[in-house]
C-alpha cells in the first residue's frame, strides 16, 4: 500500500508542477482549483481509470466526464502525467491554436471526453452514456466530475434522479467541495448541505473523504469501485491552491491573478511541501 500511495503522491505533485507552469504562460486563471484537485485527479488516472493511452476512443475504456470546463487545466495535467497527450504540449496552454483551449472543448483535445464549462449538464451526458454502455453490453465506467456550485444547477439533481431510476451502477460522481465559486462563497449563494444525505435521499451510495488525503481517496475510490447495485458519489473537501501557502490564503481564489514574481515562490514551496 506504501508503494501505491507514494506512487500516486508523485503523480499529484507533477500535476501540480504543470499546472503551475501552464497557468504562468496566462499570468491568471483557474490554478486554485487545479492544485485542489490535483490528489483526486491522480487518484483516477494513475490508480482507477482503465484506458488505454495511445487509444483515446478505445470503447473498453472507463468514461471521465469534467463538467467543470474552466478546471481543464488540472486535467490537461493529468492527462500528460497518464500518457494520454505530450507533456510537450502543455505549455500551449490557453494559446491560439493549441489543443488544450482554457475551457474543456471534446472536438479538441484527446482524452476529453465532453465539453464543459456551462454547469449543469455533465450528470446528464454521464447518464446517458451509462445507459448506451449497459445497451452494448460494455462494463465500463462513467465517472463525472462536478464542483458544489454545480449543484445549485437543478439540471444536476434531475440527472440524479434518472441515475437511481434507472439502477445506473456503472455512474460515479465526484464532487469536488472547495467552498468557493465566481458569485462567492457557496454556502452563501445557495446552501446545498448536508451534501451527502441528499444523495443518499436521492438513491445514491454516497461517501465524503478529505479530497487531500490520497489514502483516504484511494480506500473510498476501492470501495466504489464494488459497489454496482446503485449510483454512487465520492463527496470530497479540497482546498484552493492546496500545496502552495501563497495560494491557499489568496482571498479572490476563482479566478486567481498571480503576479510575475510570484510563480517562482510557488514552485519553492511546492516543492518544500513535498520535502516534508
Amino acid at each position: 500500500m506504501t508503494e501505491r500511495i507514494d506512487r500516486i503522491r508523485q503523480a499529484a505533485h507533477r500535476i501540480r508542477h504543470n499546472a503551475i507552469d501552464m497557468a504562468e504562460a496566462q499570468g491568471q486563471g483557474y490554478i486554485g482549483q487545479a492544485l485542489g484537485v490535483a490528489d483526486l485527479l491522480a487518484v483516477v488516472y494513475t490508480d482507477q481509470l482503465r484506458y488505454r493511452p495511445g487509444d483515446p476512443d478505445w470503447p473498453g475504456r472507463d468514461r471521465f466526464l469534467l463538467s467543470i470546463g474552466h478546471y481543464a487545466i488540472a486535467l490537461y495535467a493529468a492527462l500528460a502525467e497518464a500518457g494520454v497527450i505530450p507533456a510537450e504540449e502543455l505549455p500551449s496552454y490557453g494559446s491560439d491554436g493549441s489543443r488544450l483551449p482554457m475551457s474543456g472543448m471534446a472536438s479538441y483535445t484527446p482524452g476529453m471526453e465532453i465539453s464543459g464549462g456551462s454547469l449543469g449538464h455533465g450528470l446528464g451526458v454521464a447518464a446517458g452514456m451509462a445507459l448506451g454502455l449497459r445497451h452494448q453490453g460494455n462494463s465500463a465506467r462513467v465517472v463525472n466530475l462536478l464542483s458544489d456550485g454545480e449543484l445549485d444547477e437543478g439540471s444536476t439533481w434531475e440527472a440524479a434522479m434518472v441515475c437511481a431510476h434507472h439502477g445506473l451502477g456503472n455512474v460515479t460522481a465526484v464532487v469536488d467541495v472547495n467552498a468557493l465559486q465566481a458569485d462567492g462563497p457557496t454556502a452563501g449563494v445557495l446552501r446545498t448541505e448536508p451534501i451527502a444525505d441528499k444523495w443518499r435521499a436521492f438513491g445514491w451510495h454516497a461517501l465524503r473523504v478529505d479530497g487531500n488525503d490520497i489514502p483516504a481517496l484511494v480506500d473510498a475510490f476501492d470501495e466504489l469501485h464494488e459497489h454496482r447495485d446503485s449510483p454512487s458519489v465520492l463527496v470530497c473537501d479540497t482546498r484552493i491552491g492546496r500545496g502552495v501557502p501563497l495560494l491557499e490564503t489568496r482571498e479572490k481564489a476563482h479566478f486567481m491573478r498571480v503576479d510575475e514574481h510570484e510563480w517562482q515562490i510557488a514552485r519553492d514551496q511546492l516543492e518544500e511541501g513535498l520535502s516534508r
